[in-house]
């Protein structure tokens, strides 16, 4: 009887490493799963830079999960293929000698948040400007740092812009916003929430130039009223979500048209006269007095 061939030992490592196990085996892991796997040996430590390297999108899941700055670096310094980059969970040290390299060796950018990173300067809007033309999709929310000029840069550089986000942008003025509107007429979801600066006439040529707007959220910008909501329900068919809340000019004289056209505004219509649902309606009192 022949004598069986010796079994040989298949390790997962043996498998080609760019070729399968990192475009079709961990391009499924998360970047926590990735990071940890580089304590399991030397081999996988090799691998896992290459995953690194080549992962194309950086966005730590969680609100509660934070990652630190030299764990930042480590992750990032090799990549160059980066197109989605979220920014939220590293704000509160977040700085532009962080970001910036980042910034300059990642030409392929589509989407970058940067909601509530404080510690940033015009520096890196203006390296965002210089080096991510094919933006489409940035949050600058809470971002008080952003100034005119360097967001006229980025607005005249990065032309593929499909949604901005501006919460809070408090430098912004009026003028800016309407160059805004003029360059990107493809604008599809604009935020310009806390904004003194915001009024009339900046969201009637953001109505008037940017067609295919569905989303606006202009809460708070108290200078802005019902002539501004008008124009926004003649010339913006494809709206689809307008926030107007504590708008104090905005009545429901304007907004009562975006609704009939299926638009869904945050602030209630009033109720019909005469229904008052909480309010106990009392019986004839009668006086029992001898």
């Amino acid at each position: 009887m022949a004598e069986e061939a010796p079994k040989q030992s298949c390790y997962l490592l043996d498998l080609p490493w760019e070729d399968v196990l990192v475009p079709h085996v961990f391009c499924y892991f998360t970047l926590q799963q990735l990071v940890r796997l580089r304590r399991v040996s030397r081999d996988f430590y090799k691998i896992m830079q290459i995953c690194l390297s080549k992962r194309k999108t950086f966005e730590i899941s969680g609100t509660k999960t934070k990652i630190s700055k030299e764990a930042f670096c480590y992750i990032l310094k090799d990549n160059e293929v980066l197109q989605n980059l979220s920014l939220e969970n590293c704000s509160h040290w977040l700085t532009d000698g962080d970001v910036l390299p980042v910034i300059s060796q990642n030409h392929h950018l589509r989407r970058l948040v940067m909601a509530g990173c404080s510690k940033l300067t015009h520096h890196t809007l203006i390296a965002m400007a210089l080096n991510c033309d094919h933006l489409q999709h940035v949050s600058l929310a809470h971002c008080e740092w952003v100034d005119n000029l360097s967001l006229r840069t980025f607005i005249h550089r990065c032309r593929d812009l499909l949604t901005l986000d501006l919460t809070a942008c408090r430098q912004v003025d009026s003028d800016t916003i309407c160059y805004l509107a003029m360059k990107h007429q493809n604008l599809k979801s604009v935020s310009l929430a806390s904004n003194g600066n915001v009024t009339d006439e900046s969201v009637e040529e953001m109505a008037k130039n940017c067609r295919n707007l569905e989303r606006l959220d202009i809460s708070s910008c108290l200078r802005v009223g019902n002539q501004a909501i008008r124009t926004l329900a003649e010339y913006c068919p494809k709206l689809r979500c307008l926030k107007v809340k504590h708008c104090s000019y905005v009545t429901d004289w304007s907004l009562e048209v975006l609704r009939q056209h299926n638009v869904l505004v945050d602030v209630d219509p009033p109720l019909p006269v005469g229904y008052y649902p909480d309010v106990m309606v009392m019986g004839p009192i009668l006086n029992a007095q001898i």
